[in-house]
């Protein structure tokens, strides 16, 4: 489910003393002395610790990996929608911009595959064009659960539209997400996105109006061709999009 692991994003500038991390991840210490690593390895500190989403894979080690990561005394704080997994009093909402390591952040609520997701537009000095991380709203393989009832599709379609609206103004460079590799071209990833969705919702509705009742009926049918390890995640996307059909 996580593809190849959890990205955890260490983001810097040239000759910049801190940085900022984004999802250290799992509470795993391998995972957590690879960050530290990299962390170490850029001669800077973690000024503070963005989180896209509280899904245990990108949150769960995030108060840990800040007491790992002190400097001078100091715990970085760690910042996220949701209060129950910040360590600090700082919150993020939309349009909150996090300047640090010579980077703005721009905060850009994307709910759907969660109601805490946040993606981050980031900007460093002289960079043409900025990058976009999408934590697991946009995957770099395969597509993105939304699993009813904490995911929602029509918050998630939402979301897939105004990270297009975002693309098309600032002409971002690279999606970077949450799992799998970084992608070029997110204009054209953006619309593949929504096609995809748009022609599972029809599947599933061409499902009903065949006798199918249940998520796993629909998922017998719409997913025949998916490896049946993968049906139970198929169901939970599967009841997001009935839940969108009847308008729930």
């Amino acid at each position: 489910m996580t593809l190849d692991g959890t990205n955890t994003w260490v983001l810097s500038t040239p000759g910049a003393d801190r940085c900022v991390v984004v999802d250290p991840g799992p509470d795993d210490p391998a995972h957590r002395a690879a960050v530290l690593a990299q962390v170490g390895a850029r001669s800077t500190r973690v000024g503070v610790v963005l989180l896209t989403h509280g899904h245990p894979d990108h949150a769960e080690g995030a108060a840990a990996f800040a007491e790992a990561a002190r400097a001078d005394g100091r715990t970085p704080g760690v910042r996220a929608l949701d209060p129950a997994v910040r360590l600090g009093s700082e919150g993020l909402v939309d349009g909150d911009v996090v300047t640090e390591a010579g980077l703005e952040v721009s905060v850009i609520a994307t709910p759907g595959h969660t109601a805490d997701s946040l993606s981050f537009l980031l900007r460093g000095p002289g960079q043409e064009a900025p990058d976009l991380l999408t934590g697991d709203t946009v995957l770099g393989r395969g597509s993105s659960v939304v699993a009813f009832p904490e995911g929602r599709l029509g918050a998630y379609l939402e979301s897939l539209d105004r990270l297009s609206v975002v693309c098309g103004a600032t002409d971002v460079a690279r999606l970077l997400p949450g799992h799998g590799p970084v992608l070029d071209h997110p204009a054209e990833v953006l619309e593949a996105y929504k096609q995809h969705r748009q022609e599972r919702l029809e599947q599933v509705a061409a499902a009903m109006r065949g006798g199918a009742r249940t998520a796993a009926d629909v998922v017998a049918v719409v997913y025949a061709d998916v490896d049946e390890a993968l049906w139970p995640a198929a169901a939970a996307s599967v009841r997001a999009q009935l839940a969108y059909l009847t308008g729930q």
